[in-house]
């Protein structure tokens, strides 16, 4: 087949899909991965075709006045007030994603259609081209269940009704966001009007299988939902065995104990200083030694002590596996290959997902309970890192889990339903 993936956000929101992409073209397929033109070189060097889709709405969350809005972003009432922040902004990018998501479906003439929630033209593309998709989730966050709400509210005693209220308010709020230049769009192709606008439908109303890319051993599959949607399992890349190391990291890996990563992948925060300055005093006031990764978010760390390596970035799965334990934003890529590494993790929260993977982390026993990074010291830092090193119980908790996770085939899982899908879909 020839299938177009649609996905958009930081580099947690699109390695997972290549490593979906590289699954499908070992089985035969020709894959076309359509994200933001920053993520070009990445996509490439991994074997799939590119197409770049504008790179402007990435850019906003890279000024003074994105990573404020980011930070300050805890629940769903936080993105609609930011959503009506950015309102006059976003139609304009928001029909430009669609605009080079329409290019880039004209080019790979689909088969098949996978989407991330934030690969907007999904549906619609379908649509177009009469052929299958689906949405591709990296948490669990639009499709309802009754089991649990939507990961942006509070669980409350109110039962299943309220479960289930919570999705539909979601589903409600972002494809309002939506419907405006997703309107203008259509009446410019000649596309009849939709009935609906949400990420869970086609645009005729029909409901969109799902699938998420999140293990069943770490957030167990509801109950009520049927075959159309499915907790696949993790997408993790395969290609460490290629990386080779920095001298300096390898050389400070292999001389001495295993170091405590600390990292915030594309999250740092209006103060990049002040966080860097508290992982490197925890660290000291624990004696361990520490690997303090800078990433894209910008975290800038002053002078370092020799048992503190400051490194840009590396392979997750080739460095966690190597260290005591992980401190972390809490992003479900970083959070999941922790989980696989077999060690603690320690979450502080920013964002969005993250507050919900810290405490499935703590439910799990896998970790100490999260630190909000409003709240986060020196000092709670370091009794984190001591529990996450000293405590048997969770040491073991995660060694278990991760020998699942390493035994789990989430690429190969959801590959399987595609193929499911398609063949329905052409009987």
């Amino acid at each position: 087949m020839n299938i177009l993936i649609l996905t958009y956000g930081t580099r947690g929101d699109v390695q997972p899909f290549i490593a979906f992409g590289r699954g499908l073209v070992a089985k035969g397929h020709d894959v076309w991965l359509a994200t933001s033109t920053r993520f070009e070189g990445f996509v490439r060097e991994n074997g799939l075709k590119f197409f770049g889709i504008s790179d402007e709405l990435l850019a906003i969350l890279d000024t003074p006045e994105g990573k404020e809005m980011m930070e300050s972003t805890r629940n769903i009432f936080d993105m609609v007030r930011h959503n009506i922040t950015l309102a006059k902004r976003m139609p304009a990018m928001l029909r430009k994603q669609l605009d080079d998501s329409w290019f880039a479906a004209k080019i790979a003439k689909p088969d098949f259609v996978v989407y991330h929630p934030k690969g907007i033209a999904g549906p619609v593309i379908a649509e177009a081209y009469d052929c299958p998709a689906i949405l591709a989730l990296p948490f669990p966050m639009l499709v309802a269940t009754e089991d649990r709400p939507q990961i942006g509210f509070p669980a409350l005693p109110f039962g299943k009704g309220y479960n289930q209220l919570t999705y539909s308010i979601v589903n409600t709020l972002t494809s309002s966001s939506l419907s405006g230049p997703m309107k203008a769009f259509r009446k410019d192709h000649d596309l009849p009007e939709a009935k609906t606008y949400k990420s869970t439908s086609y645009p005729d109303g029909q409901r969109m299988p799902s699938m998420t890319c999140v293990s069943p051993s770490v957030v167990p599959e509801p109950e009520d939902w049927d075959d159309m949607d499915r907790m696949v399992g993790y997408w993790f890349m395969k290609n460490t065995s290629d990386y080779r190391a920095p001298a300096k990291l390898a050389y400070f890996l292999a001389n001495g104990a295993p170091p405590i990563y600390i990292g915030f992948g594309s999250i740092s925060g209006k103060e990049p200083e002040k966080l860097a300055n508290i992982a490197i005093e925890a660290l000291k006031a624990t004696g361990q030694r520490g690997i303090l990764a800078t990433g894209w978010g910008g975290l800038k760390p002053g002078d370092l002590p020799d048992s503190i390596l400051e490194i840009e970035s590396a392979p997750h799965d080739w460095l966690f596996p190597k260290c005591a334990a992980v401190v972390h934003h809490g992003g479900a890529g970083t959070t999941a290959a922790g989980l696989r590494a077999g060690i603690p993790s320690i979450i502080t929260p920013f964002l969005g997902d993250q507050p919900f993977w810290g405490k499935q982390i703590e439910s799990l026993g896998v970790g100490p309970a999260p630190i909000d990074h409003k709240a986060l010291t020196a000092d709670n830092l370091a009794e984190a890192i001591r529990t996450a090193i000293t405590d048997p119980v969770m040491r073991r908790k995660a060694d278990a889990l991760g020998a699942r996770l390493r035994n789990e085939h989430g690429v190969k899982n959801a590959i399987r339903f595609i193929e499911e899908i398609a063949a329905q879909h052409a009987s």
